[in-house]
């Protein structure tokens, strides 16, 4: 089970491996909006993602043995090369099972962090099913990307920073908005708020139609996504809410807000245009929330996730809406 000392574990691990990231303001984003927004930028974090801390944390929690035989992964790119860059730092094989509609930019990282890569069609394979296949066989230890104690751990770290950014800032009671898929970067910095800096409140941003997270807080009950793709933001499209996670946010987290693709773009634009950091559809999410969100306060605070975007895919939204 996940909790502030299992957080607080994994951070000691992450020391010198992964990044503080920034934590940003622009004046003219807040006129545009109208109201301050503070965003967290782990698109700058080692692999371009915050799932470099998740990595970390699995592969250098695991028995010395263990890890020497390697671990198996699944991801359509961010939790892939989180866990590739943190095997081949501890010298461990690593084989990652993708996606075969992947962005082309996150399977080529993948492989470049010395990852095998195994492709898969997720509209007619089960990736669990393929991964506890190649698990067994070749005796690989399996790092889930968001229902592990020791992922979710390790993305709580990214609370632990905020808590001590918010109080420098001055903000003691705001939300905050964090990309969600499975819900391990949500759950983990719920953890680490509720301990460190318990007035601000974690709220998930999902894309349209892949909404499970926020129908599940909403109703109480595990709800499922019809459709397994058809979103940008590939980043955080998982077919239901984890088995760890879902009880951590219906606890600890606010109601969830969802974005349309078109908003993810806008966002891309946005934070490139006044915050100079380049997001990829998914891990834009937040920000849109918060850009485009009604009933919000003053002071909001979004995660921006990850940056690892295909050329094509930032350039039509850099013409779209810069």
């Amino acid at each position: 089970m996940t909790d502030i000392a299992l957080i607080e574990a994994a951070a000691s691990r992450l020391a010198g491996h992964v990044r503080r990231t920034p934590f940003l303001n622009a004046p003219l984003l807040d006129r545009l909006s109208g109201r301050r927004i503070f965003v967290k930028a782990e698109c700058l974090q080692v692999t371009g993602s915050f799932k470099a801390r998740g990595g970390w944390s699995a592969v250098s929690a695991l028995d010395p043995k263990a890890r020497a035989r390697g671990v198996i992964a699944y991801s359509s790119g961010n939790h892939a090369q989180g866990v590739a860059h943190a095997a081949a730092s501890h010298g461990a094989p690593c084989v990652i099972l993708m996606p075969s509609d992947a962005p082309q930019v996150k399977i080529a990282n993948t492989r470049a962090y010395g990852a095998e890569v195994v492709l898969y069609d997720r509209a007619a394979e089960n990736r669990d099913a393929i991964g506890a296949r190649l698990s067994a066989d070749r005796g690989l230890t399996l790092i889930k990307p968001y229902d592990d104690p020791q992922v979710i751990a390790g993305q709580g770290t990214v609370g632990l920073e905020l808590a001590d950014q918010a109080h420098e800032a001055g903000i003691a009671d705001a939300p905050v908005f964090v990309p969600c898929g499975g819900g391990g970067l949500s759950s983990g910095i719920a953890l680490a708020l509720s301990a460190r800096a318990p007035g601000l409140q974690v709220r998930t941003a999902e894309p349209a139609g892949f909404d499970d997270m926020a129908r599940s807080l909403a109703s109480g009950t595990r709800q499922k996504n019809p459709a397994p793709g058809g979103s940008i933001c590939d980043a955080i499209l998982t077919p239901t809410p984890g088995d760890l996670t879902l009880p951590i946010l219906s606890r600890l987290a606010g109601p969830g807000a969802v974005v349309s693709d078109d908003q993810a773009l806008r966002a891309m634009a946005l934070a490139f245009t006044h915050l100079r950091i380049v997001l990829e559809p998914g891990g834009a999410a937040a920000l849109a929330a918060v850009l485009f969100g009604e009933d919000l306060p003053d002071t909001v605070i979004a995660i921006a996730t990850g940056g690892n975007v295909d050329p094509a895919t930032f350039t039509a939204a850099l013409d779209r809406f810069a």
